[in-house]
């Protein structure tokens, strides 16, 4: 069944099961590597992605429930707020293997979006449902508030 999505900017159509995660669409089918299956059930935020600009989990979300949607992934995110949070993820060092970068990056943005002062508690409600196995919790917030200060100037 065709599915006709936007992605980074590009129409897409997809023809494949109305039940096929986006997930794999986007990294199978569209060649975008940098969303991340990481549990399958939308409770560690690897899979992280913007669908008609909220944050949602690509793993659970079937293709057939969002024709027309504007999708964005890691690879397109390229406003003032992304590319603050992605000057600050370096100048911070955040990752430590990475895996789950991309997803807790979408979800900073998703946050500084929202609300460019964000407190701790902010950045900790945000933030929960993105694990991080290699705990730089810490780095993710210092990074969060760095961003925040960046958008300023």
């Amino acid at each position: 069944m065709p599915v006709k999505i936007t992605v980074n900017g590009r129409s897409e159509t997809i023809d494949a099961e109305p039940d096929t995660p986006l997930l794999w669409v986007i990294r199978d089918e569209l060649g975008l590597p940098g969303t991340k299956f990481g549990c399958g059930v939308a409770q560690c935020g690897a899979c992280t992605v913007f669908v008609n600009g909220m944050p949602r989990r690509s793993c659970v979300t079937p293709i057939g429930t969002i024709a027309d949607a504007d999708i964005t992934t890691i690879e397109g995110v390229s406003d003032k707020v992304a590319k603050a949070v992605q000057a600050a993820w370096t100048e911070i060092d955040v990752p430590q293997c990475g895996y789950c970068q991309s997803g807790q990056i979408m979800s900073a943005i998703a946050l500084l979006s929202e609300n460019d002062k964000p407190s701790d508690r902010d950045i900790d409600l945000a933030m929960n449902g993105n694990v991080c196995r290699c705990c730089t919790y810490h780095r993710i917030r210092a990074a969060i508030h760095d961003a925040s200060k960046r958008m300023e100037g």
